[in-house]
């Protein structure tokens, strides 16, 4: 059997990142794999083991891990002499996803600004708030880099 051992408290954390995980729009079996692989004592993971261990058909496993390789949210590796790829979490991306996810949110607010400028005049509870969210997000903008800056100080 190649299901790894895991407490119940490791079996409750992936359930609840897992969640998580799934509300941000990640599919059921991506977020239980994204959670195993960074709640298993063990940082690399076969497909067997992680199929076994998260109680998933094949078709499920291979889905999820393909399309978290592409989305590159894990990577995987390979062992001398074995055919199996072991699977990992990519923690040291944490702080690239971020600047991506800010790059992203500074194009949506360009959009909604755009939107703002667009729309009518005769919603202005409306307007009002999308230009209240505007203003947040350039406000996140502007301090998002000292933001990082300070983080990366302290470590």
């Amino acid at each position: 059997m190649a299901a790894i051992k895991l407490s119940e408290k490791q079996k409750e954390l992936i359930e609840k990142l897992g969640i998580m995980l799934e509300r941000s729009g990640t599919t059921p079996a991506q977020a239980r794999i994204i959670a195993l692989l960074m709640i298993s004592d063990r940082v690399e993971l076969s497909f067997d083991e992680i199929r076994e261990t998260l109680q998933l058909s094949k078709s499920a496993t291979s889905n999820g891990l393909n399309t978290l390789l592409m989305a590159d949210r894990i990577t995987y590796t390979t062992k001398m002499g074995d055919r199996k790829r072991y699977f990992k979490s990519k923690m040291a991306t944490l702080g690239t996803d971020f600047e991506k996810q800010f790059n992203q949110l500074v194009k949506v607010k360009e959009i909604f600004q755009e939107i703002l400028e667009n729309r009518t005049k005769e919603t202005p509870e409306f307007n009002d708030k999308m230009a209240k969210l505007i203003d947040f997000l350039d406000y996140f903008q502007q301090e998002f880099p000292a933001l990082m800056k300070k983080w990366e100080t302290r470590q």
